[in-house]
C-alpha cells in the first residue's frame, strides 16, 4: 500500500446522533456514577458531546469505500420513516467477570431501528463492504474501565440506578469519521441522510470533504 493510500484511509462508522436534551439526561446519570466510583478505579468517561448510537463500525476505509458507504447509508435511510427510541436500560460488558464497558440500552418498540440496521448491512454489502458478524446490540457507551480492579462495584451501582425513561425521535442516519487526538478521538459528521417522510420525501446532506 502506498503512502498516499495510507493517508487517504479514514476510520469510519455509521451512527444515530443523540439530541441535546437526551445528552443532558445522560450527563446527570454520569455525574452520579462518577461520585460513586472508588478513587483508585481508572475509568475513561465518554464526553457527553460525543454520545451516539453506533449502527455499523467499518474501521479504516479509503475514499472510494467512504463514497460507497455514503451511497449505502442514503439507500438505507430511504427505507424507513422516522421513529421513536427510548433510552432506559443500564448494563455493562461483559455481563460476567470484570466489567470493562458501561452502557445505556434502548427500547425499539417499532422495530424500525432493527430494520434500519438490517437494511444498512444489506446496502453496505451490496457496495462491497463487509457485513458485521456479531449480533446487533444497540447501546450507548458511557464509560470504559481501563483497569478493572474493583470495577464490579461501580458497574453494579450503574445497573441498579434508576434511569428515567428518555424517549426521543430518530429521523436521520449519519456517516462519521473518528480522528485520534490527545484528549481522545474526535468525531466529524461526513454525511447525514434523512428518513422518508409521509409524503415519501428524503434528503441527504453530504460534506464536501468526503
Amino acid at each position: 500500500m502506498s503512502d498516499l493510500e495510507l493517508e487517504q484511509r479514514r476510520r469510519i462508522f455509521c451512527a444515530v446522533e443523540l439530541p441535546e436534551n437526551i445528552r443532558a439526561h445522560v450527563a446527570a446519570h454520569v455525574v452520579l456514577l462518577q461520585e460513586a466510583a472508588p478513587p483508585p478505579l481508572k475509568i475513561s468517561w465518554e464526553r457527553i458531546e460525543k454520545l451516539h448510537l453506533t449502527l455499523k463500525f467499518l474501521g479504516e476505509l479509503n475514499s472510494a469505500q467512504v463514497e460507497a458507504l455514503t451511497r449505502a447509508a442514503k439507500r438505507a435511510a430511504e427505507s424507513v420513516e422516522q421513529f421513536e427510541l427510548i433510552l432506559q436500560e443500564t448494563g455493562a460488558f461483559p455481563s460476567s467477570g470484570s466489567p470493562r464497558v458501561l452502557w445505556l440500552g434502548l427500547s425499539d418498540d417499532t422495530h424500525r431501528l432493527a430494520r434500519l440496521h438490517g437494511q444498512l448491512e444489506t446496502e453496505a454489502e451490496r457496495e462491497g463492504l463487509p457485513r458485521e458478524a456479531r449480533p446487533f446490540q444497540p447501546h450507548i457507551t458511557i464509560a470504559r474501565i481501563r483497569f478493572p480492579n474493583a470495577a464490579r462495584a461501580v458497574a453494579n451501582f450503574h445497573r441498579e440506578m434508576k434511569f428515567g425513561a428518555a424517549p426521543f425521535t430518530v429521523s436521520e442516519l449519519t456517516v462519521m469519521q473518528s480522528r485520534p487526538g490527545a484528549e481522545g478521538s474526535r468525531y466529524t459528521p461526513l454525511s447525514r441522510h434523512g428518513f422518508k417522510t409521509e409524503a415519501g420525501d428524503c434528503w441527504s446532506n453530504i460534506k464536501s470533504h468526503i
